[in-house]
C-alpha cells in the first residue's frame, strides 16, 4: 500500500494561498522539538530548502534512502521531494526555505540543486568555511531585516548554492576528475602570474609535479606544449584587453610582461596572424555588427 505524503509549506503547515515572501528562515531546533525531533516525509510543492547543520547530528531520509549527517554539513533538498530527518536534542543550525521560482540557476549548480543531497564542510578549507560565514550571515540578515537586506541575502544563497555545488563535486569526483581539477589549478596559477613570464618548469612545480609530466598533461588535456598553453592563455588575456580597453597595444604589451612592445606585436602576429591594432578593429566591427542585428 502507497504511504500518503503530505505536502507543506513549512512543515506541519498545510499550503494555502500563495506565499507571500520568497525567503523564511529559522533554526533546525524551533522547529524540530515540537515534533520530538523527528520531522516525518513529507514534501514542499513550491520551495526549495537549505538545512545548515551546525552541531548535533542526525539522519536525512530521502524516499527511502538515508544519509546520515555530520555537522557541519549542508542539506539541500528541492520542491517535490519526500524527505524527512532525524535529529538528536543537541542539534543546532538553520532552515532556510526559498521559492523555488525565485532561483534562477543553471549549469553546474542548477544540475546540483535538481536531486536532493548532504554535502560535508571542512571548517580548514577556505571554501568550506566561507559557505559556513555566509550561511550565518544569511540568518543573521534575515532576522535583522533591514534596509537593503534583500540583494544581500540573495547574493549569499547564490554564493552559497555556487560553493556548495562546487564542494559536493570535489567530493563526488572520479579519480579522472583529478586531471580536471590540475587543470584549474593550472589556470588560475597562469591568470595570477602571467605577468611575470613564468615558465613552465614554475607552474609545474607549483602543482608538485615534473615539467615532463605538466607537458604529457596539457598535449593529452589540450593538443598543447605546457610552453605553447601558456603562450595561448596570454595572447587570451592580450585580446581581452584589446576589445574592452583603450589601452594602446605598447602598454597592454607592457601590461603583460613585455617589455619591447615590437617584440610583443610580432608575437602577437606569430601566434594569431594578425597584428594587434589589426585583430582589435576587426574584432570590434564584428561585435558591432552583432549587436546591431
Amino acid at each position: 500500500m502507497t504511504r500518503h505524503v503530505p505536502t507543506y509549506d513549512l512543515y506541519g503547515e498545510r499550503t494555502g494561498n500563495a506565499p507571500d515572501f520568497w525567503l523564511h528562515c529559522e533554526t533546525i531546533p524551533s522547529r524540530s522539538s515540537l515534533h520530538r525531533y523527528e520531522i516525518g516525509l513529507h514534501r514542499h510543492g513550491n520551495f526549495f530548502q537549505i538545512l545548515y547543520i551546525s552541531a548535533g547530528s542526525g539522519d536525512a531520509l530521502f524516499g527511502t534512502g538515508q544519509v546520515k549527517l555530520t555537522p557541519p554539513a549542508v542539506v539541500t533538498v528541492p520542491p517535490s521531494v519526500d524527505h524527512g530527518f532525524r535529529f538528536s536534542r543537541d542539534v543546532d543550525g538553520h532552515v532556510f526555505t526559498t521559492l523555488a521560482s525565485h532561483l534562477r540557476l543553471a549549469g553546474e549548480v542548477g544540475r546540483f540543486v535538481a536531486e536532493p543531497r548532504v554535502t560535508s564542510l571542512d571548517g580548514d578549507d577556505p571554501d568550506g568555511a566561507f559557505v559556513i560565514a555566509t550561511l550565518e550571515r544569511l540568518a543573521a540578515e534575515w532576522a535583522a531585516r533591514r534596509n537593503g537586506r534583500t540583494d544581500l541575502m540573495e547574493a549569499y544563497l547564490s554564493s552559497v548554492l555556487t560553493l556548495t555545488a562546487r564542494l559536493s563535486g570535489r567530493a563526488d569526483a572520479p579519480p579522472e576528475g583529478a586531471a580536471a581539477r590540475r587543470m584549474e589549478h593550472l589556470n588560475g596559477l597562469i591568470q595570477q602570474h602571467f605577468r611575470a613570464q613564468r615558465p613552465a618548469g614554475f607552474y609545474a612545480e607549483k602543482l608538485g609535479i615534473s615539467p615532463t609530466h605538466l607537458n604529457r598533461i596539457l598535449k593529452v588535456a589540450t593538443g598543447l606544449s605546457a610552453h605553447a598553453y601558456i603562450g595561448r592563455k596570454m595572447i587570451d588575456e592580450a585580446k581581452r584587453e584589446l576589445v574592452f580597453t583603450e589601452m594602446p597595444a605598447q602598454e597592454i604589451g607592457l601590461r603583460l610582461g613585455f617589455a619591447d612592445p615590437a617584440y610583443f606585436s610580432r608575437y602577437f602576429l606569430r601566434e594569431t596572424g594578425e597584428t594587434p591594432r589589426a585583430w582589435r578593429l576587426r574584432e570590434r566591427a564584428r561585435l558591432a555588427a552583432q549587436s546591431s542585428e
